[in-house]
């Protein structure tokens, strides 16, 4: 077995993005999130070159085995970034191999270069492995997230 591989997708990789999302599908146990309504291959080709979205996949032996996606924030009360990991999974076969943290060392990486001071993501309550992984990597914190559902504009 060879070893994992990491690699940014750029607007040629629309057919390997295809592939990330049915592994997150999978992983996620959401398919109508991932896979009901795929976008069309213009519309991932234009955001695999933005800049701001960070797409990454784990490979082994031509296989891709898991992949992030990741928002880059610029901030306005310094001249700072901050990366939110959005989405990160592996597949189960492949599950602690080193993919995860190979993942997120790129992106610490890449965070870097674009002059980010912090890379942060969340985890569910439950999901102990995604919780010893980022405990592992940085510091916890104690949240509340709240989803606000989308309405017209107010006067």
């Amino acid at each position: 077995m060879s070893p994992i591989r990491v690699r940014r997708l750029g607007p040629a990789d629309v057919a390997a993005l295809r592939v990330l999302n049915a592994l997150f599908a999978e992983a996620f146990g959401d398919r109508e999130t991932y896979a009901a309504e795929p976008p069309s291959d213009a519309w991932l080709a234009g955001l695999l070159g933005r800049e701001h979205i960070v797409v990454l996949v784990a490979e082994q032996d031509r296989e891709i085995v898991g992949g992030l996606v990741a928002y880059v924030f610029d901030k306005i009360e310094r001249m700072r970034r901050e990366i939110y990991i959005y989405d990160l999974a592996v597949a189960e076969a492949h599950r602690r191999r080193g993919a995860a943290t190979a993942l997120i060392a790129h992106l610490r990486g890449i965070a870097a270069a674009r002059g980010a001071w912090v890379v942060f993501v969340q985890a569910d309550h439950g999901d102990d492995p995604a919780i010893a992984l980022y405990r592992g990597l940085g510091n916890q914190e104690e949240v509340l997230h709240f989803d606000i559902p989308v309405g017209p504009a107010r006067a």
